[in-house]
């Protein structure tokens, strides 16, 4: 297993403005590391890096304690997954795994030895004399993984790796990935543009916007404790729900985008500053609904419905924002109806609305992230 430390990293093309701008991050042994933003945030840039195929700008990257900026790709003890899996089509599967050994010049019995192992954990053991254009995504993807599990290095590099399969295909691989990871004990540094896949696959998270750190940390603390807006509106599936928002002049109310009304508890709501621009968000899974229930916060317009089967997504206008809520069940709302939500304050995230920084986190969500089952 290896260890990776990023100490001030940087990148810049042409001495022109930096595509990543001092990061500084330590991945432990053993540790699933995902790398997450949009496009062009620069984590595909960074991953590139810590293989040696991008040279760094300036800081220093450590691979078990030692600096190996200087150090060609071969000589840093690595393996790397590309999102167009990379094979050689004119070669059979087993020799696309195989390649890298040979060039090495391993020992023949034992390349078939680490072809058997890969073969027999990837469940490519009846598809080695095929050739890539006879294989599906997943599969064309499983030998691509297997060609980085014989090379036996214990530092793990994935550019979304899963980004061309379809959704079915992409979750089982995802728990294919982790078992694999976990089952050889493999430091795995992961990229992709998919918070779900980040959020389900990952020990720790990195968010990365426009090349800087936005937050490091557990999925579900970035999910309850989002440092500002941009994690905040990046990581969950809705997105969280963000309204500006002001406080009545007795101090009475909250006011979110001049339509919603929710009458305020003094003790959870002491910390919060009174004079500032103030941004609320909330998840859509605490916008409850008030159907048949007598005690209920506001009525919202329905503006979409979309029935999943196990669940109902309904999306109402808030002033200039669009909310989503997503309840468990099935729910027969209709388009431009008038419906009761209920919002409670411990489930409301308060944003400094200049700086992005979070002011307050939802009580409700620390109290989740300890619960035990």
């Amino acid at each position: 297993m290896s260890q990776v430390e990023l100490v001030n990293i940087s990148k810049s093309y042409d001495k022109q403005k930096d595509v990543l701008n001092g990061i500084n991050v330590t991945i432990k042994k053993g540790e699933f590391f995902v790398l997450v933003g949009p496009s062009g945030s620069g984590k595909s840039t960074l991953l590139r890096m810590i293989a040696g195929l991008e040279e760094i700008s300036d800081g220093i990257l450590k691979i078990n304690n030692e600096a190996v900026n200087h150090l060609p790709p071969k000589n840093r003890d690595l393996s790397m997954v590309f999102q167009n899996y990379a094979l050689y089509p004119h070669l059979t599967v087993e020799q696309n795994i195989l390649f890298g050994l040979k060039a090495r010049k391993v020992d023949k019995q034992e390349q078939q030895r680490r072809l058997r192992e890969a073969a027999d954990i990837l469940g490519l053991s009846e598809l080695l004399s095929r050739k890539p254009r006879e294989l599906s995504g997943g599969q064309r993807q499983r030998v691509a993984l297997g060609r980085s599990v014989v090379s036996h290095a214990p530092l793990c590099l994935m550019d979304e790796p899963l980004s061309n399969l379809d959704a079915k295909l992409r979750a089982n691989m995802r728990v294919q990935i982790r078992r694999l990871q976990k089952r050889l004990g493999l430091t795995m540094i992961y990229v992709t543009h998919d918070q779900v896949e980040a959020m389900t696959m990952g020990d720790r998270i990195m968010v990365l916007n426009e090349g800087k750190i936005q937050q490091v940390g557990k999925p579900i603390t970035l999910y309850n404790e989002p440092e500002n807006l941009f994690v905040a509106s990046f990581i969950g599936s809705p997105k969280m729900n963000l309204g500006k928002a002001v406080f009545s002049e007795d101090g009475t109310q909250l006011i979110i985008e001049n339509q919603i009304y929710l009458s305020t508890d003094p003790m959870i709501l002491k910390d919060i500053p009174r004079n500032q621009n103030l941004v609320v968000g909330i998840r859509p899974e605490h916008l409850i609904s008030g159907l048949g229930k007598e005690n209920y916060s506001t009525y919202l317009e329905a503006v979409n419905v979309e029935q999943l089967g196990n669940e109902t997504s309904v999306a109402f206008d808030v002033g200039t924002e669009l909310w989503t809520a997503k309840w468990p069940g099935q729910w027969r709302i209709q388009y431009g109806q008038r419906v009761p939500v209920q919002i409670a304050p411990e489930y409301i995230l308060f944003f400094d609305g200049d700086s992005g920084k979070l002011l307050k986190a939802a009580n409700s969500g620390k109290k989740q992230e300890v619960a035990v089952i």
